[in-house]
């Protein structure tokens, strides 16, 4: 009897600290760029379509937590952007991704012409919000008119 009770003393004093530093844990907080999830269409050109499976069928840009795709003009698969950096805020974000070369190595290092986003760093993208469903991306040639979100009916 005497041991079933220092067992129990002994997991409460164990469990204590445990649960204090539970509490004192901060709450999970969203992805600085939580705003652009989903899926965007224009950019390459003026956006049309921007409801229904029209848009949702083949948009221009994808954002996940940590990937960005982008359509490829030369071929049929999306092109992949591994996420390293995020920082921003509500209207703009900037993201440092994954070096080109480094997610291409079975191509020689090459990168494919239309892996980047045509701004000056193409290990760099900066994202705008223009207004509730509008994005740009500043100073990126290959992205001169602004994304819309595809938006479900």
């Amino acid at each position: 009897m005497r041991r079933a009770w220092a067992k129990w003393i002994l997991v409460a004093a164990l469990a204590s600290p445990l649960a204090a530093a539970d509490a004192q844990q901060p709450q999970a907080q969203a992805a600085p760029h939580a705003w652009l999830f989903g899926s965007w269409t224009g950019g390459i050109f003026p956006a049309t379509e921007t409801d229904g499976a029209a848009c949702a069928a083949q948009p221009t840009v994808i954002f996940t937590r940590d990937v960005i795709m982008r359509v490829s003009v030369l071929d049929v698969p999306y092109r992949q952007r591994l996420i390293e950096t995020v920082a921003g805020g509500p209207d703009s974000v900037e993201f440092r991704l994954a070096p080109a070369a480094a997610s291409i190595a079975p191509l020689g290092g090459r990168l494919p012409p239309d892996s980047a986003f045509g701004c000056a760093n193409p290990n760099n993208l900066r994202v705008e919000r223009r207004g509730p469903n509008e994005i740009v991306f500043p100073d990126c040639a290959e992205f001169p008119s602004p994304l819309k979100r595809c938006m479900a009916r």
